[in-house]
C-alpha cells in the first residue's frame, strides 16, 4: 500500500467559488482515515479530487512517492467503492468482481484466483453466479468491495458506501468492513483506505483517525477518542458523540476564591486545574460544554454540582434514558443508565428533580471563535 499526502490542496470552480481552502492531511500507510462533516462540508469533493474525478485547483496530491495532480484515475493506483454500489446489472457477480481486471489484461488463471480470493474473504462464494437484482443490499455493497479487493489499489476510497442501506444492515457493514481491513494487514495486505461518511457514529466506530471537516476546511484530526475527549473547538464539539454535547452560551465568573460558570441563577465552580486555565481572562462570556453522560440523575461522582432542573421529556433506549430538562432556564440532555435513575422513575414533564453535574469533565469554548480554551 502507500501513503497519502496532500499539501495545501485546494478547488475553485469556474463560477469562483471556492469548495477546498487549501487542506495539508497525511494519510499513513496502511490506515483507516475517515472523512466526516455535516453536507456540503466538501468531504466527497475531496476524495473525488483524490480519486482524480474532480480536478485540482491548487497545492499537491501525492500517493507514495508520486505526484498524481495530473494522472488520469485509472493511473493513481486506486480503488473506490461508490454509494450506488454501481455494478452491472447484466454481468454476475463473478464477472462483475473481474471486469476490471479484464480491461487491464490480466491473465485468466489470476483473475480467477483474486476474484475467489476475495468472494472468500468477504463470504460471498455463494454469490458469484448470481445477477445483482437477486442480491440484497448488504450483498450489493459487498461485491462492490470485492471488486475494489481484486484490483490490489495502493489507496481504497469509499465514499458513503452505508448511506443506501438499513440501520441494522449498516451496522452489520460497519463491523464487516471494520474487520476486513484489519484481516487484510494480518495477511501482510495492509489497506490505506480514505473513507467518507456524514455519520459520525460510523466515523467514531470505524476510523483509526477522524478528519472533521467544515466548509472545506479541516477542524481537527485525530483519534476517535481524542476528538470525543478533547475537541479542537465547539465545531468538533457538537457534531461528535451522540446525543451531542450540550453547549450554552454563559457568564464566566472569576473571584477571589474560585471561578464558575453562571446562567439563571445556576453556579457551576471549576475544579481547580480548570479555573487557573481560565482565570487569566476574567469575567466575560464563554461557551460552555457538557456531554449528556457528564450529567447524572444520582450522585455518582465526588465532586459533583447539584443543580436543580425542570423535566421535560425522557427517551428511553433500552439499557440507558436520555432525560431532557431545563437546567437555569437552558434546555440540557443528561444520558443516564436505566438502572441508574434514581427517583426520575415515575415523574414526569414538568416535575423537579436534582441533578449532579462533573464539572470535571466540562469545556469551555470561546464564544467568537470557538476554540476550546481548556486543552
Amino acid at each position: 500500500m502507500a501513503q497519502l499526502s496532500l499539501k495545501k490542496i485546494a478547488k475553485v470552480y469556474p463560477n469562483g467559488f471556492k469548495a477546498v481552502h487549501g487542506v495539508d492531511l497525511e494519510v499513513r500507510d496502511g490506515e483507516f482515515m475517515v472523512f466526516v462533516g455535516p453536507s456540503g462540508c466538501a468531504k466527497s469533493t475531496l476524495l473525488r479530487m483524490i480519486a482524480g474525478l474532480e480536478s485540482i485547483s491548487g497545492g499537491e496530491l501525492v500517493i507514495g512517492n508520486t505526484v498524481v495532480n495530473e494522472l488520469p484515475a485509472k493511473q493513481r493506483g486506486i480503488a473506490m467503492v461508490f454509494q450506488n454500489y454501481a455494478l452491472y446489472p447484466h454481468m454476475k457477480v463473478w464477472d462483475n468482481l473481474a471486469f476490471g481486471l479484464k480491461l487491464a489484461g490480466t491473465p485468466k488463471a489470476e483473475i480467477d484466483s483474486r476474484v475467489r480470493e476475495a468472494a472468500k474473504l468477504l463470504e460471498m462464494d455463494h454469490l458469484l453466479d448470481r445477477y445483482p437484482k437477486q442480491l440484497s443490499g448488504g450483498q450489493a455493497q459487498r461485491v462492490a468491495v470485492g471488486r475494489a479487493i481484486v484490483k490490489r489499489p495502493e489507496v481504497f476510497l469509499f465514499d458513503e458506501p452505508l448511506s443506501n442501506l438499513d440501520a441494522k444492515l449498516r451496522a452489520s457493514m460497519r463491523v464487516r468492513l471494520t474487520e476486513l481491513h484489519q484481516t487484510l494487514r494480518d495477511k501482510g495486505m495492509p489497506a490505506t483506505v480514505v473513507y467518507v461518511t456524514h455519520d459520525q457514529v460510523e466515523a467514531m466506530t470505524m476510523g483509526e483517525r477522524i478528519c472533521v471537516l467544515k466548509e472545506g476546511t479541516i477542524q481537527q484530526v485525530d483519534t476517535p477518542a481524542a476528538l470525543y475527549e478533547r475537541p479542537a473547538n465547539a465545531f468538533v464539539a457538537g457534531f461528535i458523540g451522540s446525543p451531542e454535547m450540550n453547549q450554552h452560551d454563559v457568564e464566566l465568573s472569576v473571584t477571589s476564591d474560585d471561578v464558575a460558570f453562571s446562567f439563571g441563577g445556576v453556579r457551576l465552580p471549576l475544579p481547580v486545574v480548570k479555573a487557573d486555565r481560565l482565570r487569566s481572562r476574567g469575567n466575560g462570556a464563554v461557551k460552555l460544554g457538557l456531554r449528556p453522560e457528564h450529567i447524572t440523575a444520582i450522585a455518582s461522582h465526588a465532586g459533583a454540582v447539584r443543580v436543580p432542573g425542570t423535566l421535560r421529556f425522557m427517551e428511553n433506549m433500552g439499557s440507558e434514558v436520555f432525560v431532557h430538562a431545563e437546567l437555569g432556564g437552558l434546555p440540557f440532555t443528561s444520558r443516564v443508565a436505566s438502572d441508574a435513575l434514581g427517583d426520575l422513575v415515575g415523574k414526569a414533564r414538568g416535575d423537579s428533580h436534582v441533578f449532579h453535574v462533573q464539572m470535571a469533565a466540562c469545556h469551555a469554548f470561546d464564544s467568537a471563535n470557538g476554540v476550546n480554551l481548556l486543552i
